[in-house]
Order: structure tokens, then sequence, then C-alpha cells
């Protein structure tokens, strides 16, 4: 025969109790790394792009002569003048 005891019942709402806070301290930790992962790759993102940017701006106007064009057959392109 089991005989529940004010003891054993206190100790088991504490054991509950500790189990809860550190399961939602825990899910606190995950969120707050996969935010710092996070924000890290969008900061990663954005400096790759201001950098694409400023490459882009640097070599606004400029003409881009590609010597090897490969297996592909290169076509001529003829031009017409616009009024």
């Amino acid at each position: 025969m089991v005989v529940a005891s004010a003891t054993g019942l206190f100790r088991t709402i504490l054991i509950l109790i500790g189990g809860f806070v550190l399961l939602r301290f825990l899910g606190q930790l995950m969120r707050a790394k996969r935010n710092m992962e996070e924000e890290r790759s969008l900061l990663a993102r954005q400096r790759k792009f201001e950098e694409e940017k400023r490459k882009t701006a640097q070599n606004s106007g400029k003409t881009k002569i590609i010597r090897d064009a490969g297996s592909a057959p290169v076509e001529d392109v003829d031009f017409e003048e616009l009024d």
C-alpha cells in the first residue's frame, strides 16, 4: 500500500516546477542563439550586397571584352541609328 505524504507531494511539485523553469530557460537560450545566427547571416548578406553595389558603381560605364567565348557560336549584331 502506498501512502502519500505531504513532504513527498511538496517535493514532487517542486521538481515539476523546476523542470518547467529549466525547459523555459533552455527555450529562451535556444531562441537567443537562433536570433544571433540569423543576425549574423543578415549582416553577411548585407555586406555582400554593399560590396556588389560598390563594384557595380565602380565599373559603371566601362566596357568588358571577353576573349574566350568557349564552344558557343558567336553572332554578329547589326546596329541601327535611332532618330
